[in-house]
């Protein structure tokens, strides 16, 4: 029997889909290097989370055909080994476009209302602490979205036809007609510079590590807000955390840092400026059915002798 590895639970959507169409499935939540070492020899294809896929471990790969990332992120997936060896690496960037943009939007709003500040001083009977901490308006605000792809898009479009914010971003190699009219191009150091608001939508890769800090915060007004709902490795932590704590940006909205799970010694634990939330953007259950469910119709695609539809390469793998 064909056999899918699943190492982390996913939604049930997912594991159904593949029982459905006779696939035997190896759900198993020990990531130990020994038993992964295991799974992945015995199995045709992974549904993979956040489990890590080393070269070492597709060596061990006999029948492998397919490794369907549950997310849109595969820095977790060692991509040239698994190309080398001819195995499928996909994605499912459709899936949560707009539950991340939902999320991002949230940020924006938590930032620019003192929600949590106030939330807190309210607890403490401060009912009066919002009189020397007012919020701001999004109407007219500028955000500034740095990496202009799907949730990029689906941030914008709710920014400005929601709250009437004017809207710019940087978008490598790409012109002004190929957005849409109610986003501005702009170069790199402008999307800092200009941004009330600056969202980042870019991917973790060897040229995004740390592009991120001094000197893009000391760009920035002392009134604008970082937003990341992108990777915490794409920003310099140290640099944003000096930022904040002297006060060249008015705060920042992290639903990614570098070191996840986050540890109670992290750097930004205790700085009042900071929203940190623990990687939950696309944390709907909407969100979570879907991409259980269409990572899972990609690894039938490739099982049943068809090319996937979101290969993470950007051509027919041979």
């Amino acid at each position: 029997m064909i056999k899918v590895w699943i190492p982390q639970k996913v939604a049930e959507t997912g594991t159904n889909f593949l029982r459905e169409r006779g696939y035997e499935i190896i759900e198993d939540n020990d990531l130990s290097n020994e038993v992964m070492k295991k799974n992945i020899k015995e199995c045709d294809a992974i549904l993979l989370r956040t489990a890590k896929i080393t070269k070492e471990l597709m060596e061990e790969s006999e029948n492998l055909k397919i490794i369907a990332r549950h997310g849109v992120g595969y820095d977790n997936i060692d991509v040239a080994t698994a190309k080398g060896k001819g195995i499928w690496v996909t994605n499912t960037p459709t899936a949560l476009s707009d539950s991340v943009a939902e999320y991002t939007v949230t940020g924006i709003l938590m930032c620019s209302k003192n929600i949590w500040t106030c939330n807190k001083a309210m607890r403490k009977g401060d009912f009066f602490f919002k009189n020397e901490n007012k919020g701001v308006d999004l109407m007219g605000k500028t955000l500034s979205i740095v990496g202009l792809g799907r949730i990029g898009r689906a941030v914008a479009k709710k920014a400005h036809f929601g709250f009437g914010m004017n809207v710019i971003a940087y978008l490598k190699s790409s012109k002004q007609e190929t957005v849409p009219d109610y986003i501005t191009l702009v170069d790199w150091e402008s999307a800092f510079k200009l941004a009330d608001f600056v969202s980042l939508h870019i991917p973790y890769t060897k040229e995004t590590s740390g592009i991120i800090g001094r000197r893009e915060f000391r760009w920035m007004k002392p009134t604008a807000y970082l937003i990341n709902t992108a990777r915490g490795e794409v920003v310099k932590e140290e640099e944003l955390l000096e930022a904040l704590i002297e006060k060249k940006i008015k705060g920042a909205f992290l639903d990614v840092l570098g070191e996840e799970p986050v540890k109670n010694n992290n750097l930004f634990w205790n700085i009042e400026n900071v929203y940190l939330t623990p990687h939950m953007a696309s944390n709907t259950k909407e969100c979570m059915e879907r991409m259980a469910l269409y990572a899972a119709m990609e690894i039938d695609r490739v099982l049943s002798g068809q090319n996937p539809r979101w290969s993470v390469y950007p051509y027919k793998l041979n």
